[in-house]
């Protein structure tokens, strides 16, 4: 329902590239209270993450990772245009600068759009390769099948928060930071469930989720005692 709603809308590196600090490290606004109280929905996002008894784990996560590949490559898209290689010269989360790299495993340094379109074209050819996300009945998955999840993940985590470091402000003016909050709550509690992504590389966003995490459960308190 959640998700269905935003349908409808490691390296370090503590300066710009010209020596300046961004506005978000200056200031984080995405941790002002009257933009982390902003949700489109008050839900339960534990019950949206939780395995269903009668649904196999390598399906579930499938259809998850896939939904929420869509979903922040749809988020990412309504800010596209103010990411360009002269805004974001590098790939960047607070003191953490990002670096791609190719099959061979080659090590590459890109401008912030750079590196989401790796991401994006990557992750799209996984998820409709009928091997790797088989969607016909029998069909097997690999065995390799839940290290690319989490690998998947990682790479959706990194253009996610992107969008809170780099261009929080435009989400602001588009009225879309309540969507915001909700896929992100909800994509942190997902990765949290299953052990998706490594709490280290989650942590340069810490002070957001426990914030966000902390409201979601207040406003399920207040939700009961009506």
């Amino acid at each position: 329902m959640v998700l269905q709603a935003m349908g409808k809308v490691l390296r370090k590196s503590k300066t710009k590239p010209n020596g300046k600090k961004t506005g978000a490290e200056e200031k984080k606004l995405y941790l002002e209270p009257e933009y982390t109280k902003a949700r489109i929905i008050d839900f339960n996002f534990k019950e949206l993450v939780t395995l269903p008894r009668e649904i196999d784990l390598n399906e579930w996560l499938a259809s998850n990772t896939t939904t929420f590949f869509n979903h922040i490559n749809l988020q990412y898209s309504t800010i596209s245009e103010f990411c360009t290689g002269d805004t974001c010269q590098t790939m960047t989360v607070c003191n953490t600068q990002y670096y791609w790299y190719d099959e061979r495993g080659k090590k590459i340094k890109c401008t912030a759009p750079q590196y989401v379109d790796f991401v994006m074209t990557s992750v799209q050819k996984f998820v409709t390769d009928e091997d790797i996300f088989p969607t016909k009945y029998g069909k097997e998955f690999p065995n390799t099948f839940e290290s690319l999840v989490k690998k998947i993940c990682r790479y959706l985590f990194h253009v996610l928060t992107h969008i809170y470091w780099a261009h929080f402000k435009e989400t602001v003016a588009l009225e879309l930071h309540g969507h915001l909050n909700a896929l992100y709550m909800h994509f942190m509690l997902f990765i949290r469930e299953f052990n998706l992504v490594d709490p280290k590389e989650t942590l340069v966003m810490d002070d957001l989720t426990e914030i966000l995490y902390s409201n979601a459960a207040a406003a399920q308190n207040h939700v009961k005692e009506r």
